[in-house]
Formats: C-alpha cells, sequence, structure tokens
C-alpha cells in the first residue's frame, strides 16, 4: 500500500511543529534585539530561529530516549517545511523555492556544527565567535556576542534539566530573553 504512506504521519510531525513554534517565539522576543542589537532582519531573524532550533534538535539528538533522533529529524524537517512555506508567501516563485530552501538548509546546518563544536570546546569564547560569524557577519567579536553565548548556554541548561517525555508531547519553556540576559 504505497498511496496509505503517503497519508501516514511521522514519528513527531506534530509535536515537532509545536515545538518548533516555541523555538520561533523565543527566537521573536524583542529583547534579542533591542539588548544585544542582533540585526531585525530577515537574516538576523533566521539566524535566532536557527540558534533556537539547534539547541532543541542538540537537546533531542543528545538525550539517551532512542527516539531522540527521531525527535530531532522532525524538528528539522518543520523548521524547513515553515521556511518553505515563509518563502512561497514572500512571493518567491515556485522555481526559486527549493533553490532557497537549499541554501537556507546549508546555512543552518552549517551554524548548528559550528554552535555544537563551540558548545563542547573547552574554549569559553569559541560559541561568543561562532554566533558573531552568523548573526552579526563579522569576524570581530562585539561585546554583545559574549552576552548572547552566556544566554545561549543558559538555555541549553535550562533545555537540559527538561524532561525527555515532555519535549516528545510537544512541550518545551525557554527563559526568555529577560531571564537569560538578566542573569549576567
Amino acid at each position: 500500500m504505497p498511496l496509505a504512506s503517503l497519508f501516514r504521519r511521522r514519528p513527531f510531525e506534530a509535536e515537532a511543529f509545536r515545538l518548533y513554534g516555541a523555538a520561533v517565539a523565543a527566537a521573536r522576543d524583542p529583547a534579542w534585539y533591542a539588548r544585544l542589537g542582533v540585526p531585525d532582519t530577515l537574516d538576523g531573524r533566521f539566524d535566532m530561529i536557527s540558534v533556537f532550533v539547534f539547541l532543541l534538535i542538540d537537546r533531542a539528538r543528545t538525550d539517551p530516549d532512542p527516539r531522540g533522533s527521531d525527535l530531532a529529524q522532525a524538528l528539522f524537517d518543520a523548521m524547513f517545511a515553515d521556511m518553505d512555506q515563509n518563502l512561497r508567501e514572500l512571493g518567491v516563485g515556485d522555481l526559486s523555492v527549493g533553490k532557497k530552501v537549499k541554501t537556507m538548509w546549508e546555512a543552518f546546518n552549517g551554524r548548528a556544527r559550528a554552535y555544537a563544536a563551540a558548545i563542547e570546546s573547552p574554549d569559553r569564547g569559541a560559541l561568543a565567535e561562532a554566533l558573531a560569524r552568523n548573526v552579526w557577519r563579522t569576524e570581530a567579536v562585539p561585546e554583545a556576542a559574549h552576552r548572547l553565548a552566556k544566554a545561549v548556554r543558559r538555555e541549553a541548561e535550562h533545555l537540559g534539566r527538561q524532561d525527555f517525555k515532555a519535549l516528545a508531547a510537544g512541550r518545551v519553556s525557554f527563559l526568555g530573553a529577560e531571564r537569560a540576559l538578566g542573569q549576567e
């Protein structure tokens, strides 16, 4: 029954869209833009969404629960289904959408690898450097990148304390910019 498989729900599809929605809401917090000077542009918003989706994917894929990789994949799929839809709503032509989504996927993949390596690095400045390159598009590391790096680490720790069962059910909480930055 190959046709039936087209209509079957993939594992964690609905839950991943809820988690993705929470990541987008966290990324849109005005304090990131007002307090840190994150560029309030399409690129700046994509970069902040990428940070929060990365945090969720990293949390899911590193969980000892064997379903973690399925949840991580579903989050990735939800993000790029939304990016595809947003490009179409912005009026990007059908023939260009696939190329643009591929470019966005490559950008996200590069960021995710850089953030994962930076978080694992013993160099405490590595995450700020990666954020400076991606969020502010600069090799110089502004003070705001150090502040964002601390906030990202706090968000990662906060996610690490959340039960995988809640994440698998599509429930997550983020500290939010004011709390994550306010702990400075």
